[in-house]
């Protein structure tokens, strides 16, 4: 299945719809090869812009989804265009939704002690039947990692959620990928948090509206001075039309 894409300060991003995202992992779950699956919003656009590291695994990965519509906007902005935002959050839900019929085990990696406990309980709630095959929280050092790894092994999921924020869970997993095979991996930022309900998602009017970053920027204020890189991500994407 051929998907269009698009370069966007250096990152190629996928162009598709939700839909389209969950056939391709599903193609992805079929199969044995380890996938690694990033969800690009604005901030880590940027980010990758000064981070080379970053950004030569967002352009490894098998699949980058545009979450966030500054990503979305971007796209179109630069000529390309982009059906829909496909949110890490929502793309999740996606995917356990369907986990049950298809006998997919999905295991949940990442958050504070105790919230991948509570959106385990939650996702059980919302996807009856579905098998959580592991979960283990994402406060660890250098000398846990061999224990983690070989705990997901043992697990054999189909899907690892890793919950590590960005870029740490884009790092890991693209440094384990190997190792862990796990036929898709997906770094998911504050999904678990949501799910486990320490953290409130914006309204779906404002989702609506894109104004879910100002949403999470009024709840949690020491977001603030990343929220700011929205503004400059919009300065750079026009500056790099400009250019071409």
């Amino acid at each position: 299945m051929s998907m269009k894409k698009v370069e966007i300060l250096g990152v190629t991003v996928d162009s598709l719809t939700m839909g389209e995202a969950v056939s391709r992992i599903e193609g992805y779950l079929s199969k044995k090869k380890p996938r690694l699956i990033a969800t690009a919003n604005a901030e880590m656009l940027m980010r990758a812009t000064s981070d080379q590291e970053l950004k030569h695994i967002l352009n490894a990965a098998d699949l980058v989804v545009p979450d966030g519509a500054g990503t979305v906007w971007a796209a179109n902005y630069l000529g390309c265009k982009m059906p829909e935002r496909v949110a890490g959050y929502d793309l999740a839900q996606e995917l356990m939704a369907i986990a049950p019929k298809k006998g997919y085990r999905v295991y949940f990696f990442g958050s504070a002690p105790g919230v991948a406990e509570k959106a385990k309980a939650k996702a059980e709630e919302l996807y009856p039947g579905i098998n959580i095959c592991g979960i283990r929280n994402g406060f660890f050092t250098e000398a846990d990692e061999a224990q983690i790894i070989a705990d997901i092994k043992a697990a054999k999921p189909h899907i690892l959620l890793a919950a590590l924020g960005v870029p740490k869970q884009e790092k890991w997993l693209y440094s384990h990928m190997k190792e862990l095979v796990v036929p898709v991996s997906i770094g998911v930022g504050g999904t678990l948090d949501v799910m486990a309900g320490v953290m409130q998602r914006a309204p779906l009017w404002m989702q609506k509206a894109k104004l879910e970053w100002l949403f999470r920027g009024l709840k949690q204020p020491s977001r603030a001075g990343r929220l700011m890189a929205l503004p400059r991500f919009v300065l750079r994407v026009m500056a790099s039309k400009k250019k071409k």
